[in-house]
């Protein structure tokens, strides 16, 4: 069975969803104000991997994820540029899915934007209003913290404690320094909408209550999002939700751990505020995807350059596993004696991989049973007699398990053109002739054009660079 680590209760749970066989599962996404840096990056591909395996393990997943498309910043940024915020915010949402969709993360079932979701916030917080929750100050709206008894749950705080750490400057329009923004008066010259408490824009927490109730419903099966969102982001999402609805808000609480540059934490004051786009103008996004789910999302990750080249290393050898079953295949005659030992570790490689994927969606070990996997494909490769049968199934285990963690083997094989196969028969002539010079510079040539040969048992082989 599926464990999960629930942030709600800081303990590995049995996942088991709301109705059986499906999951609802809201992942807060990018407030859409300029591209995506590799901080971002994690929780995109984390969750992705855990959607991916819920839907491995059987079951039908509703995934939405969700662009903040009003907000200060991009307010800021849209006035910088001299352009309107629908226009900015449209250009990063599509570079958003262009820069995860190269990293292989599937888009969501649902992208809300907080602006196609007005209606629902005004009456959520309407809602919010009529039960006591919710006041009106000066045109904003808050929500009355005190009132909502189990505020601190997610994070383990106290509300005294909170509060003692709070203070109200003077002039503060709340009742208490803990109460949050719900609905924003509007200012001159920003985007504003009716509402019954004046013209305005709500705040941040309450649009991603109001967007996982209008797609989900009122209690999900899982949330998720970034460690620094725990607090206040979805605590305050708890409250809300849960004393507009009388309802648990989500069963499964998941955020994966903080992404360091270096050893430091990235910033842009430290100059290390690395853009995906930037990244994967030198990094393949497989090698990233890679580095990324080998370091369980739970935990502390730190990016450099130095492990980037490690998970370079690491992916090259499982993909120069997959190609040497590939090119034994495409040279075996015959179909073969289907070997049923190699088939018992195919097994037992497919069970330890879904052993660490249960146990809280551990692609670090599951990474490790990768290179399990290559290893035997490569003992198996070298072996003097091989079933076509058996190396199919290989290829095929490596698609099932790379899939599962969006990682993709095959690439796009293009044919030789006829200079640079005309080369390599040149150079298996002149070998046959003894002309080991000519051989040499062939070989030499052919680099050149980044293809590289292998001599094997079973004739040349090729492949780009």
């Amino acid at each position: 069975m599926i464990q999960l680590y629930n942030s709600l209760t800081n303990k590995k749970e049995p996942f088991v969803p709301i109705v059986p066989g499906k999951v609802s599962m809201y992942v807060c996404g990018p407030t859409v104000y300029n591209y995506i840096h590799v901080g971002n990056a994690r929780p995109a591909i984390a969750f992705d991997t855990v959607r991916r395996y819920l839907t491995y393990r059987g079951y039908e997943v509703k995934y939405v994820l969700n662009f903040t498309d009003v907000d200060d910043k991009i307010i800021r940024a849209a006035n910088e540029l001299g352009e309107d915020t629908e226009t900015l915010t449209n250009r990063y949402i599509e570079a958003y899915l262009a820069d995860t969709g190269a990293l292989n993360v599937q888009p969501a079932d649902v992208h809300p934007r907080v602006t196609d979701t007005m209606g629902e916030i005004i009456e959520f917080i309407r809602q919010l209003e009529t039960e006591g929750f919710a006041y009106e100050s000066e045109g904003d709206v808050y929500f009355r913290t005190k009132k909502f008894e189990t505020y601190g749950k997610l994070s383990q705080q106290s509300i005294e404690d909170l509060r003692a750490g709070s203070r109200v400057d003077v002039g503060d329009k709340k009742e208490d320094p803990l109460d949050f923004v719900l609905w924003k008066a509007a200012k001159p010259d920003e985007p504003s909408w009716d509402s019954p408490w004046g013209k305005g824009r709500p705040g941040w927490h309450i649009e991603c209550s109001a967007m996982a109730k209008k797609h989900l419903g009122t209690t999900i099966d899982i949330h998720a999002g970034g460690h620094d969102l725990k607090f206040p982001h979805h605590e305050n999402e708890i409250a809300q939700s849960e004393a507009c609805n009388h309802a648990k808000f989500a069963n499964y609480w998941l955020h994966n751990g903080f992404i360091n540059i270096e050893n430091e934490k990235m910033s842009k004051s430290l100059g290390n505020f690395l853009l995906v786009h930037e990244a994967l103008k030198e990094v393949d996004p497989m090698v990233l995807r890679f580095f990324m789910l080998s370091v369980h999302y739970r935990h502390p990750i730190n990016y450099s350059r130095e492990l980037i080249e490690q998970a370079a290393n690491g992916w090259s050898r499982i993909k120069e596993a997959y190609q040497n079953i590939e090119y034994r295949l495409s040279v075996t005659a015959g179909l073969g004696e289907v070997s049923e030992s190699m088939e018992r570790k195919l097994e037992s490689i497919k069970a330890s991989f879904i052993e660490s994927m249960d146990d809280d969606i551990n692609t670090a070990n599951a990474v490790t049973v990768l290179f399990d996997l290559a290893r035997e494909a490569n003992i198996y490769a070298k072996a003097d007699h091989v079933a076509k049968a058996t190396l199919e199934q290989v290829l095929s285990l490596f698609d099932e398990l790379t899939g599962v963690l969006g990682l993709t083997l095959a690439e796009e094989k293009e044919l030789l053109d006829a200079e640079i196969d005309q080369l390599i028969q040149e150079r298996n002539d002149a070998r046959a002739a003894r002309n080991f010079a000519r051989a040499d510079e062939i070989r030499d040539l052919l680099k050149e054009q980044n293809i590289q040969l292998e001599d094997t048992a079973q004739g040349v082989r090729w492949k780009r660079l």
